[in-house]
């Protein structure tokens, strides 16, 4: 995984891990075990889910940039599809609150999302190569030294 990819990463799982550790202490507080197991169970899916997809997003992306766009729109649908999917199933459970499941989620997800986003803008990825540097690293090759 390119350095960039560990740095969004990080940039939105360190403010999702911080919101879920609020969110589980508030919902133990406030609901009980209940809403502790529905806290911690929701900030776990977030962060397997949304971590997931950005390493499927890295994969899909790897070898034609020119399909981020469409395989970001991709992985996030089925993100939020598979969410979906975890929601319907555990919409009658009596393991754990879902009230304090589902809006821990949901604010889950979006501060991963704006996590996300601002680690982005601050990675600087290049998105044009210039030809000068790809000669040099070509014939830096060719040559066997290193710059």
């Amino acid at each position: 995984m390119p350095s960039h990819d560990a740095r969004i990463i990080r940039g939105a799982a360190i403010p999702t891990a911080v919101a879920g550790v609020l969110a589980v202490a508030i919902s133990a507080a406030v609901v009980g075990s209940k809403g502790l197991i529905g806290a911690l169970a929701a900030t776990l899916l977030v962060m397997a889910f949304f971590s997931f997809g950005q390493w499927a997003l890295d994969r899909l992306t790897r070898n034609n940039p020119q399909l981020m766009m469409a395989a970001a729109l991709l992985v996030y649908m089925t993100q939020i599809m598979a969410v979906a999917v975890v929601l319907a199933l555990f919409r009658d459970t009596t393991l754990f609150d879902t009230k304090v499941f589902g809006f821990t989620l949901l604010g889950c997800a979006l501060i991963w999302t704006a996590g996300s986003v601002r680690a982005s803008l601050k990675a600087k990825i290049f998105y044009v190569e210039n030809d000068s540097a790809l000669r040099k690293s070509d014939d830096s090759t060719k040559s066997g030294r290193q710059q």
